[in-house]
């Protein structure tokens, strides 16, 4: 069977999300970017908004991102099955963008780890619990995007189904991060088997390396292997408006629309690479563990069982 080529865009690692939306009209879009009181998550949802868009900042702390924000604690059930409750109307764009990364253990009140549990088994219960409304943005108008903002961490780990909360191995943060970051990925692939009759498409994006305050707690022992990445080439940081091109890439360019389970780098579609590549090799590929369809059902279904979804 013939591999289809790589998707492309006119975008690449220098591109804004200004740029990404230049004469793009929004106007109509309801839209909800999580973790959008800082950083990419920010940039976002003030580029979608300037295009137009409708946009809740759906963030832990309100105050700090502006009128429209609605509280959202990714790390608390309830918090999330309130949030979709109080949803109304349809919904044409969800981009999971909050993340978390921790120094040592964490745990949240129902014993997950908290990693795991703010950046992916939060956004799932988001994403399933605003499904009828993302159904309804689709026949509003044509589609409805997911957006899953993943990380060349995943690289580091894919799912471990036999300890997803580090209960029976020695805690290490990164690995827990990556495990996290694949997760991101493989929602959007198990996302749009199931929901692309729907009209609901899901994409991942790596937006690559930027400094935001999601590195607030590394250890020394994280920023240093950031610090080793960056000196050995395997990423150039880059400004917060670059950072979020390809979350916006995913968002709105029509070569993404009516097409989704893509993990996306520098505006375009990743290459894969396989399991056992180094990431020093292969910076902007995407592992084949955070696309296999087998394993992201696996992991919705265990997802949906946590979550109750």
């Amino acid at each position: 069977m013939t591999t289809p080529p790589l998707m492309t865009t006119p975008f690449n690692a220098a591109s804004t999300a200004d740029d990404v939306l230049a004469g793009v009209d929004l106007t109509g879009v309801r839209a909800i970017v999580t973790g959008a009181s800082s950083g990419i998550g920010a940039e976002t949802a003030r580029a979608l908004a300037a295009a137009g868009a409708e946009v809740t900042p759906a963030v832990r702390n309100p105050a700090a991102a502006g009128p429209r924000a609605v509280r959202l604690d990714l790390a608390d059930p309830e918090s999330v099955r309130r949030f979709t409750r109080e949803w109304e109307g349809p919904l044409h764009l969800l981009v999971n963008n909050a993340g978390i990364v921790t120094g040592g253990p964490a745990y949240t009140a129902g014993g997950w780890e908290l990693q795991f549990a703010t950046n992916h088994l939060g956004h799932f219960a988001l994403a399933t619990g605003l499904h009828a409304a993302l159904a309804r943005g689709a026949a509003d108008r044509g589609e409805a995007r997911i957006v899953s903002v993943s990380s060349t961490a995943h690289m580091r780990a894919g799912v471990d189904f036999a300890d997803l909360h580090f209960r029976n191995r020695a805690y290490d943060p990164q690995l827990a991060y990556a495990q996290s970051k694949t997760a991101n990925s493989l929602f959007a692939v198990e996302a749009t088997r199931r929901w692309a009759a729907d009209g609901i498409y899901a994409n991942a994006v790596n937006p690559g390396g930027v400094a935001t305050g999601l590195q607030r707690n590394f250890t020394p022992a994280q920023k240093e292997s950031l610090a080793a990445a960056e000196a050995a080439g395997i990423f150039t940081y880059k400004t917060v408006e670059q950072g979020a091109a390809t979350s916006i890439v995913a968002a709105v360019a029509p070569q993404f629309a009516h097409t989704g389970g893509h993990y996306l780098d520098d505006g375009r579609e990743a290459y894969r690479v396989p399991d056992d590549a180094e990431l020093a090799d292969h910076p902007h590929g995407v592992k084949e563990w955070a696309l296999d369809p087998a394993t992201a059902e696996r992991l919705w279904t265990v997802s949906a069982d946590l979550t109750r979804a």
